[in-house]
C-alpha cells in the first residue's frame, strides 16, 4: 500500500475530514453508510476483525456456547441450578483479569507486532480447548471447568485486543466512538441471531459436547483476523524494559482512577451490575422442565434466543438511530427502568399468567426474550461507550480491558448472588415453586442503581470525559504521522489527575512543571502503532 494511502486515516483524524460527513453515501443512521464509514477511515481489516471477535467468537460462539453449557451442566454433569450458576463464575474468571491481556497488548510485542499475535493466541487456545471437551465424553467436573475456562481466556484474549483497537480509535477519532460500538453491538446481535438459530438443533443432534467443540470454528476466524489485521511494525524494541512499562502503565492506571471523572462512573457501573441479581439459571432449568415448567426442546429453546435475537438487533438500531446524542444519565435511567420492567415478563410466565390470559407460553417466551434482549442492549451500549471515552492514551487498551474487567466482576458477583439466592429461595432441578420470589426479587434489585446515577457525568455521548491536560499529548501523538513515533503518557502528581506537562522525543521525555525543566528521563508506553 502507498505510504499516503497508509497515513490518511491520521490526516483526517488530525482534521482533514469532517466528521459528519458520510461521504455522500447512505445516511449516517443506516448501517451500510456508517460501517462503510468505519472501513474507509479506519481500514477494513478493523471491521473484520471487529466482526469476527463480536460476531463470530462473542455472537454466534457466545449464542451456541450458551445454550450448549446449559444442558451440558443439566444434562451430562447433572449438577443443581445455583452449583451450575456457582461453576459459571469460575469460568468467566478469565474476563475479570483482562488488565493483564491489555497489558500484554500494549506493552509486550510479539515479533514487533501489538495486536495481531495475541489474536492468533486467542484463536488457538480458543479451538484446541473446546475441541478437548468435546473429544473426552467423560470429563469429571474439574477438567470440564478448566476446558471452559480456557475457552473463555481465548476469547477474553481476542476480545480485550479487538477492545484495545476500538479504544485507540475512539481516542484518534472521537466523533466515531459510538459508530464503533454500534458496529460492535450491530456484529454480536447479528452473530447472536444465527448463533442461537443453529444452536438447539445442534445441540438436539449432536449433543452438548459435540455443539462445544464447533465452537472451535469461531476460534478459527479469530485466529485468521489476526494473519489479516494491517498493523505497523514495531522496530527495534527493548523487551528488557518490558518491566519498566508494566511498571509505568500499572502507574499512570492508578493515577488515572484517581480522577473523579474517572471514579465516579467506575463505581457505578460495578455496582449497577453486581445489584442486579442474575437467576438465568434457574429460568433455563425451569424452561426445559416438562413436569412444573413448559418443558421447551433443544430446537426450540434455540428458536426462543434467535428469535429474542432480533430484539438486541433492534435495540442496536434504536440505540445509533435515536438514543446515542442523549445525555449519559438520561439513557442509562431509562434503561434501568425498563430492565426492571420487562423482568416483569418473567414473573407473569413463571406464575402461568400468560396461560390464564390465553397467551401460549411458546408465544410469550418469544415475546419475553425478545424485549429483555432489545433492553439489554440500550442498558449495555452508553456502558461501553462511557468505557470507551475513560481511556487515556498510551494505554487505552490496558484501561479499557480495566473497566470492562470492572463490568465483568460486577456481572460476576451478579450470577454469584443469584445463585445463592436461588440455593436460599430451594430452587433446585425439580423443585420450583419459590422460582417467582427469586424473579421478583432480581426485578427490583434492577431499580436499585437508580440512586448511583449523581456518579455518572452529565454530559452527552460526544464529548470528552478525560481533563484536556490528558488527551493534549495523545492528540499531537496521532498528527505525528508515520515518519516519528511519539509517546504519551499521563504523569500525575499525588494531588489529582492534571498530568504535567510533556515533550516527547525519541522514546524519552522531559517533564515540564511551571517553566522549570527535569531533566529526568522517564520510560513511556508508545501510543499507537498503527
Amino acid at each position: 500500500m502507498d505510504p499516503q494511502e497508509e497515513d490518511a486515516p491520521l490526516q483526517e483524524a488530525a482534521g482533514g475530514s469532517d466528521p459528519h460527513d458520510d461521504g455522500g453515501e447512505c445516511g449516517a443512521s443506516f448501517p451500510g453508510g456508517w460501517i462503510r464509514r468505519l472501513s474507509r477511515e479506519l481500514h477494513w481489516s478493523f471491521v473484520l476483525a471487529v466482526v469476527a471477535v463480536y460476531g463470530a467468537c462473542q455472537g454466534v460462539g457466545d449464542a451456541v456456547n450458551g445454550v450448549a453449557t446449559g444442558y451440558y451442566w443439566k444434562d451430562v454433569q447433572r449438577v443443581q441450578p445455583s452449583a451450575a450458576q456457582f461453576y459459571q463464575g469460575f469460568v468467566s474468571a478469565p474476563w475479570v483479569v483482562k488488565p493483564v491481556w491489555g497489558l500484554l497488548t500494549d506493552v509486550v510485542p510479539v515479533a514487533g507486532y501489538r495486536r495481531r499475535p495475541y489474536f492468533l493466541l486467542a484463536g488457538v487456545i480458543g479451538a484446541s480447548s473446546m475441541l478437548t471437551l468435546s473429544l473426552h465424553r467423560k470429563l469429571g467436573i474439574v477438567p470440564a471447568i478448566l476446558a471452559l475456562t480456557a475457552q473463555s481466556a481465548g476469547a477474553a484474549v481476542a476480545d480485550v485486543t479487538v477492545d484495545a483497537l476500538v479504544a485507540q480509535n475512539s481516542i484518534a477519532h472521537q466523533p466515531l466512538a459510538a459508530d464503533m460500538q454500534s458496529l460492535c453491538g450491530l456484529s454480536s446481535s447479528v452473530g447472536a441471531l444465527l448463533g442461537f438459530s443453529i444452536s438447539g438443533v445442534l445441540v438436539h443432534s449432536m449433543g452438548s459436547q459435540g455443539a462445544l467443540g464447533l465452537l472451535s470454528i469461531p476460534s478459527a476466524l479469530v485466529f485468521l483476523a489476526g494473519v489479516l489485521l494491517k498493523e505497523r511494525r514495531v522496530a527495534n524494541f527493548d523487551y528488557k524494559q518490558v518491566h519498566r512499562k508494566f511498571y509505568k502503565a500499572i502507574q499512570c492506571m492508578g493515577a488515572t482512577l484517581k480522577c473523579a471523572e474517572v471514579w465516579r462512573p467506575c463505581v457505578y457501573m460495578y455496582l449497577s451490575l453486581n445489584l442486579s441479581l442474575d437467576i438465568q439459571a434457574g429460568m433455563f432449568y425451569w424452561y426445559t422442565d416438562p413436569t412444573v415448567g413448559p418443558g421447551f426442546s433443544e430446537e426450540f429453546i434455540g428458536l426462543v434466543y434467535s428469535i429474542g435475537s432480533i430484539g438486541s438487533l433492534l435495540g442496536v438500531l434504536l440505540y445509533q438511530g435515536a438514543l446515542k446524542d442523549y445525555p449519559f444519565r438520561s439513557v442509562l435511567f431509562w434503561g434501568q427502568v425498563l430492565s426492571s420492567l420487562a423482568g416483569m415478563l418473567d414473573l407473569i410466565m413463571v406464575t402461568r399468567l400468560n396461560t390464564k390470559m390465553g397467551i401460549p407460553d411458546y408465544v410469550f417466551a418469544v415475546i419475553d426474550n425478545s424485549v429483555s434482549q432489545m433492553v439489554g442492549r440500550l442498558e449495555w451500549l452508553p456502558l461501553l461507550v462511557l468505557c470507551s471515552k475513560l481511556c487515556p492514551p498510551g494505554i487505552e487498551g490496558t484501561f479499557y480491558a480495566l473497566l470492562m474487567s470492572i463490568q465483568n466482576a460486577g456481572l460476576l458477583t451478579s450470577g454469584w448472588w443469584g445463585g445463592l439466592l436461588l440455593h436460599m429461595l430451594n430452587v433446585t432441578r425439580a423443585e420450583f415453586s419459590n422460582l417467582w420470589v427469586a424473579v421478583l426479587i432480581r426485578n427490583m434489585s434492577r431499580l436499585l442503581p437508580l440512586m448511583l446515577l449523581f456518579l455518572v457525568p452529565q454530559s452527552d455521548q460526544h464529548s470528552t470525559l478525560l481533563p484536556a491536560e490528558m488527551l493534549q499529548d495523545g492528540g499531537e501523538s496521532v498528527k505525528a504521522g508515520a515518519d516519528i513515533l511519539e509517546f504519551s503518557i499521563p504523569v500525575v502528581d499525588e494531588s489529582g489527575c492534571h498530568p504535567l506537562n510533556v515533550v516527547v522525543d525519541d522514546e524519552r521525555i522531559k517533564v515540564l512543571d511551571a517553566g522549570t525543566e527535569s531533566t529526568d528521563d522517564v520510560e513511556l508506553i508508545p501510543l499507537v502503532n498503527r
